[in-house]
């Protein structure tokens, strides 16, 4: 009996071009699977609305910036509240919420629902929209202990989002505070 296996190199039949159909197997396979990975990917991804800015949406912020103070290192998270009003008769949207830090995040909070929770290198497509008259809460946390030991002393965050309110296409919240260590 002969087996292919057991015959020396140079005494294999040669394989057709040269090509090993294993190794042509695995890249058709592998390909495929990326084409249906990309497709499932993006029919099932998050569709973000036609977001256009208008000057029919107005609103009302209570503030735009807070300062924590002095804060223990090792007291757990930190938070702060901000309100915002729909003051027009039109649907106010927010989109594409991020902060400043990986310490940070930031959510979107109202009486019917209630946005995940967005950090430094969000990339989403989400909408939240506010009825007319409606407050929305952005909830900002920051972790003093994120950083470590080294994040001690003075810092600076920010939270920014986009509009649909054309005279406030980027509405930014500026946090701070001296994280000390005791």
């Amino acid at each position: 009996m002969s087996h292919d296996c057991c015959k020396k190199p140079e005494q294999k039949k040669n394989r057709k071009g040269g090509v090993d159909m294993f190794i042509v197997w695995i890249v058709i396979a592998t390909v495929l699977i990326l084409g249906i990975a990309v497709y499932f990917g993006t029919k099932t991804g998050v569709k973000t609305s036609e977001v256009t800015a208008s000057s029919e949406v107005s609103m009302s912020v209570d503030s735009r910036s807070y300062d924590w103070g002095t804060i223990n290192y090792g007291g757990g998270i930190v938070s702060k509240s901000f309100s915002i009003t729909n003051t027009s008769d039109t649907v106010l949207k927010f989109y594409d919420v991020k902060t400043s830090c990986m310490c940070t995040t930031a959510q979107l909070l109202s009486a019917g629902q209630s946005s995940k929770k967005f950090g430094m290198h969000e990339k989403t497509r989400s909408v939240f929209e506010v009825e007319p008259g409606e407050t929305v809460e952005v909830l900002v946390e920051f972790d003093p202990a994120f950083h470590g030991p080294s994040g001690v002393g003075p810092i600076s965050r920010t939270v920014t989002m986009n509009t649909n309110d054309s005279n406030n296409p980027t509405l930014s919240f500026q946090l701070a505070a001296n994280v000390i260590k005791e």
